[in-house]
């Protein structure tokens, strides 16, 4: 395989999560132990968020709504309906069925959504407001029973109006003014509401990860995200202007951001790379964007576009845009990505923020193992089976023997008083030879 890099990462060096992992682990215990209690505390000294309650009421939800223009609204309600109808159509081709294993035997699947789930919808230094849909709608559109969610105040105003309208619109049931761990922690342990989460989902920083990252076997979670990461993939049909602006426009998310060029063209790779500096000229000047592209954007040629494939599969990147001809053989062939961007026409903006399918995605290479947050996250697939006793015969008999070839009696007997039972008079034959 050639692959020549126009620009390598210069990487980050490795971040040692202990004290974060010590911190939110001291926190969770502080929480879980003391309760509601804690939770004021940790929220005056983090946040200097002290209210009387920490749930929106709907007389705030309706005062965050008119500070709003009817276009912002229209806004978010297009968002929302693009991202609603999406995870609407992942429920439907989510099936139930019943097969009849063998004679008498009969088995079964049901999904079963949870009865509560807890959705995190950051702040920080943007507002979240796409956010809001991906966890809340995707959980309303899987018939979760009830859905708390939780966004951290700006300020002294509570939750960004923008990102308030569009928890409501989404259909959260509990929506409370409440940020980092100790939101994790509330809808996890059930503070304020009674109610604890079975499944946590939405992004947040490092300390909103690893609170989730802690939690999880105790309650589901939709993936332990990192940093966003972005890669195009792009042959000499790629307008570089447009690859340029979608590389840096995934890398103003953060300084811990990267993005890459992956091109079977040296002249769209050089070409973009000149007209980088231009793109970053348009951002604001406080935008980390030009930060995140000096130390850890690439830019890499290869010969063939069979090589760029294998070698974007090798990175499983969170988003993927194809800037390139034929487009079936893209989706045909790349495996591992959070989400796939097919054509010039998209963006993984888009995905951010109105297109339809979710933007809570897998990074740092789990698009190996996983897909991102949908409305299967929010259900459980289990199974049933329902047997006549003459089915019995058969299933009994090997199931003792392999039982007793396993060295576990009790399992094998109660095979044979089955057997005993339904069939008196014939010979069990459940013995195993020597």
């Amino acid at each position: 395989m050639a692959i020549t890099y126009l620009k390598r990462s210069e990487g980050i060096a490795p971040v040692d999560i202990t004290a974060t992992t010590n911190t939110v682990t001291e926190m969770l215990q502080r929480l879980e132990a003391e309760g509601e209690q804690a939770t004021r505390a940790y929220s005056a000294q983090l946040d200097s968020w002290e209210p009387d309650s920490f749930i929106v009421g709907p007389e705030e939800i309706a005062a965050a709504e008119r500070q709003l223009s009817t276009t912002t609204k229209e806004d978010i309600q297009f968002a929302h309906r693009q991202v609603r109808t999406f995870a609407d159509r992942q429920r439907e081709s989510m099936s139930e069925f019943e097969v009849e294993l063998s004679p008498g035997l009969i088995a079964g699947q049901r999904n079963i959504p949870v009865d509560v789930a807890g959705c995190y919808v950051p702040g920080g230094r943007y507002a979240h407001v796409a956010s809001a849909a991906m966890s809340i709608a995707t959980a309303k559109a899987a018939g979760v029973g009830h859905i708390t969610a939780c966004s951290p105040p700006r300020g002294g105003s509570g939750i960004h109006p923008a990102t308030l309208y569009g928890m409501s619109l989404a259909g959260a049931d509990t929506i409370m003014c409440l940020g980092g761990v100790q939101a994790v922690a509330a809808m996890a342990f059930g503070h304020f509401t009674g109610k604890s989460a079975d499944v946590l989902a939405g992004p947040g920083n490092r300390f909103v990860a690893e609170a989730k990252r802690i939690l999880f076997g105790r309650v589901g979670i939709d993936v332990v995200a990192g940093p966003t990461e972005a890669l195009v993939l792009a042959d000499d049909t790629a307008d570089p202007w447009v690859v340029a602006v979608d590389l840096i426009s995934q890398a103003e998310h953060g300084l811990d951001s990267a993005t890459i060029l992956i091109t079977t063209s040296r002249r769209v790779a050089e070409e973009t790379l000149s007209l980088i500096p231009a793109a970053l000229e348009q951002l604001p000047a406080d935008s980390v964007a030009a930060q995140s592209w000096d130390a850890l954007g690439e830019v890499i040629l290869t010969d063939t576009r069979e090589e760029a494939a294998a070698l974007s599969d090798e990175y499983a990147n969170e988003h993927v845009e194809v800037h390139a001809e034929d487009l079936d053989w893209w989706l045909a062939n790349l495996h591992s990505y959070g989400s796939l961007f097919l054509g010039e026409e998209t963006t993984v903006s888009y995905g951010d923020k109105t297109s339809g399918p979710n933007h809570i995605l897998p990074t740092r290479g789990a698009a190996k193992y996983t897909g991102g947050l949908w409305v299967g996250k929010f259900i459980k697939t289990t199974t049933y089976q329902r047997m006549s006793r003459e089915a019995n015969e058969r299933v009994g008999r090997v199931a003792a023997r392999i039982s007793r070839i396993e060295g576990m009696e009790g399992h094998a007997l109660s095979g044979d008083v089955r057997l005993q039972k339904y069939f008196p008079g014939q010979p069990l034959d459940t013995a195993v030879d020597a």
